[in-house]
């Protein structure tokens, strides 16, 4: 069975998130760790996006002053975080799950396999060896690992992650607003505001639309 998610009580440091878990995980003899998160459960439409991002040891926290928790962040916040991740990680990768996986095989699964995606696509940056997870242990991500309640908010890698993930995701989302300009995709990221639901409602589901969510199960489309 996979290990239970800990609690970041042993942590003390008075600024959030920290370095602390990889500290420990790198002082143990694992040198590539990687911070895993994902974006995107919740919306009426668009992928579920993932990314993994594997910081160098002995990094110092001040080079990424800025990231943290990508809900705590306005939209340029978010993009200067971004700017400081790129230019030290030493590897990222980014994994999605499109909206028809989502209903074929359901949120959870999804979930699952765009963090697969993301790990092994950092992967061919680095020999990854172990695993930060935000919230429960995810046993088929097939590395040893350390899940952290609430790690966005208290693990610098997670942290990172859910940084990446959020400006890939919402990038995609303005992208395909161009496309379907009707359910202002480039405000809600997908999710059902009224605007959203309205449009849906005037012109039906597009290929991006998650068919098994909300509403939308009970509609004849």
């Amino acid at each position: 069975m996979p290990p239970r998610p800990i609690k970041p009580d042993w942590c003390r440091c008075k600024k959030r998130p920290c370095l602390c878990a990889e500290l420990s995980l790198w002082d143990a003899g694992f040198s590539y760790v990687a911070g895993v998160d994902e974006v995107g459960r919740g919306p009426l439409a668009g992928p579920v996006v993932a990314a993994a991002v594997v910081l160098p040891q002995g990094v110092p926290s001040r080079r990424l002053a800025g990231v943290r928790d990508s809900k705590a962040l306005t939209p340029l916040a978010r993009a200067r975080a971004v700017v400081r991740i790129r230019r030290h990680a030493l590897a990222i990768g980014i994994g999605a799950a499109s909206a028809v996986e989502i209903d074929r095989l359901g949120i959870t699964v999804t979930v699952r396999l765009a963090m697969q995606r993301a790990l092994a696509r950092a992967g061919r940056r680095c020999e990854i060896n172990h695993v930060l997870v935000d919230g429960h242990p995810i046993r088929e991500l097939g590395h040893p690992q350390t899940s952290i309640i609430r790690g966005d908010h208290h693990c610098l890698s997670i942290a990172a992650a859910s940084v990446i993930a959020k400006e890939v995701r919402d990038h995609l989302m303005r992208r395909l607003a161009l496309r379907h300009p009707a359910f202002g995709w480039e405000r809600n990221a997908g999710y059902g505001t009224r605007t959203h639901q309205q449009a849906l409602g005037e012109y039906g589901p597009t290929a991006h639309h998650r068919r098994s969510f909300g509403a939308q199960r009970e509609l004849p489309w």
